[in-house]
């Protein structure tokens, strides 16, 4: 399996969100409440995205929104999760941010998931909470470019 890790594009979105609504973890509880325009907004205004593509089909992507310092989305497509997708597309976003940005990045994410294991061993350190009950990760430029 080929795959391509690329900075997204508008036409990606309705492939974006596919791979959203189909996560089994951090699911929406309201599919509606994240908008291709949501989308748009946080990948061409306030940020940026990739995705990453197998044979045309978009199989994960992750959105960095630099007004907040966070990391707006990481998602794999449930069929293509544990093949090393997921690594690539944040080890991407966070050279990048990484690039021109000493700020501290931040990102939630829900207690007792796959995610939460992934962001520990990936040198993200708990600060508190966020939202409705997430757990509040950070990383350091510093932390970052000593882990690579």
């Amino acid at each position: 399996m080929n795959i391509i890790i690329r900075e997204a594009q508008p036409e990606d979105i309705p492939q974006i969100q596919i791979v959203r609504n189909s996560v089994k973890e951090n699911t929406l509880s309201d599919p509606g409440l994240v908008t291709d325009k949501d989308c748009e907004e946080f990948l061409f205004e306030r940020g940026k995205g990739w995705v990453a593509e197998t044979e045309d089909q978009i199989v994960g992507f992750s959105i960095i929104d630099l007004k907040e310092n966070n990391i707006w989305a990481l998602f794999v497509h449930p069929d293509f999760e544990n093949k090393g997708i997921g690594r690539k597309l944040h080890n991407v976003m966070l050279n990048w941010y990484f690039e021109d940005n000493r700020e501290n990045i931040w990102l939630g994410t829900s207690p007792d998931t796959t995610a939460e294991t992934f962001y520990r061993m990936s040198g993200w350190k708990e600060t508190g909470t966020h939202g409705k009950g997430e757990i509040k990760f950070e990383i350091t430029y510093h932390i970052w470019k000593n882990k690579e």
